[in-house]
């Protein structure tokens, strides 16, 4: 049996479905070679056993998104969920807006595409609804497509709940201002607000700490960070630098990617403190790190990416590790302000 079972929390005051305090980032699952991370991608067979034992550890709450390998991750993830469990013991969360294809109306969230996106993930998910819909960004957030005007993204949103397709609305990473924006519009027209919010946070990037968090622990909207551990660089995946990667993702094209995300001067100073209190505490960096996010208040169900049975067990462990203040603030230490990333369109 596993030694420590995740426990189910609320998705926040505004609603009442409960999640796994730990939710199962599927990113890295689909047809290797296919989409942008597609050179660390595991297939369905390898994928099955990282399931199987999320499972006997209490993680019932999934999250996808359609533009992971073009569409290919969300096929695997809804065979393995149709394979392994009963619909309802588990909670599928899946995002849209980023485009599927090169067509002017293959991404975005206008109508058009929120009609049309939705019905695609149903069918790749083999499913009849899905539990929880994110916008992977804010309606005039996607590269490349029209500033939708928010009454029609809040409105199509709100009919494809009100059609029994949805049953819970998200938003992921946007401006502070953005999503009070949203919510404030969606309630004077009386349709579906949202829930729970997917925003960037970790230790090496905690400016979400100036307006998004407090504005989600105010109104009870869920907080469920992405990238809780830096793509690697809390793990130690970089051993000091950009250029020292040790696994297949820090080697990979991924390695682009997570250098435009994290610019901080003090990022691996930081990663060397979390590997410092690892050994202390006898965990892993990886194990520090998500404790020091479970441990914050108002913070619901961190979004944790895996590719080995090992590295879930140890997450599902962080669960229960409580730091000690003077810890805590060693790890806090020397962070420094660093330009939000929505400023320049890469978070």
């Amino acid at each position: 049996m596993p030694s420590h079972t995740l426990a189910p929390v609320p998705l926040g005051k505004n609603s009442g479905l409960r999640v796994s305090e730990l939710c199962l980032g599927t990113m890295n699952f689909g047809e290797p070679g296919r989409g942008h991370q597609g050179d660390w991608t595991l297939g369905i067979d390898e994928a099955r056993p990282i399931f199987k034992a999320a499972i006997e550890h209490g993680l019932f709450y999934f999250d996808t998104a359609d533009v992971y390998g073009v569409g290919a991750c969300e096929r695997v993830v809804g065979a393995l969920l149709r394979e392994l469990l009963p619909r309802d013991e588990y909670v599928l969360a899946t995002k849209i807006s980023q485009p599927m294809g090169p067509g002017p109306n293959q991404g975005g969230l206008s109508r058009k595409h929120v009609m049309e996106a939705v019905d695609a993930s149903l069918e790749r998910l083999g499913l009849d609804y899905i539990d929880h819909l994110v916008i992977h960004r804010h309606p005039h957030g996607v590269r490349g497509h029209t500033d939708t005007p928010i009454e029609e993204t809040l409105e199509a949103l709100h009919d494809v709940v009100k059609a029994g397709k949805v049953l819970y609305l998200g938003a992921s990473s946007m401006f502070a201002w953005q999503f009070v924006e949203l919510q404030l519009t969606a309630a004077q027209h009386g349709w579906t607000r949202f829930v729970s919010m997917q925003n960037h946070y970790n230790l090496v990037y905690r400016e979400e700490e100036r307006e998004m968090n407090p504005y989600c622990a105010a109104t009870g909207v869920a907080l469920m960070p992405w990238s809780p551990l830096a793509r690697g660089i809390l793990t130690g995946s970089y051993k000091g630098g950009f250029d020292a990667g040790s696994t297949d993702r820090s080697k990979g094209r991924d390695r682009i990617r997570t250098e435009g995300l994290y610019h901080g001067d003090a990022t691996f100073q930081i990663a060397d403190r979390v590997a410092e209190i690892a050994q202390k505490y006898e965990k892993t960096s990886a194990q520090i790190a998500l404790a020091w996010m479970h441990n914050k208040p108002h913070i619901t169900s961190p979004v944790v990416g895996v590719s080995k049975i090992s590295q879930l067990e140890q997450l599902v462990d962080a669960t229960t590790i409580t730091l000690a203040e003077q810890d805590v603030a060693y790890l806090e230490e020397l962070y420094k302000p660093v330009e939000n990333l929505l400023s320049f369109g890469t978070s």
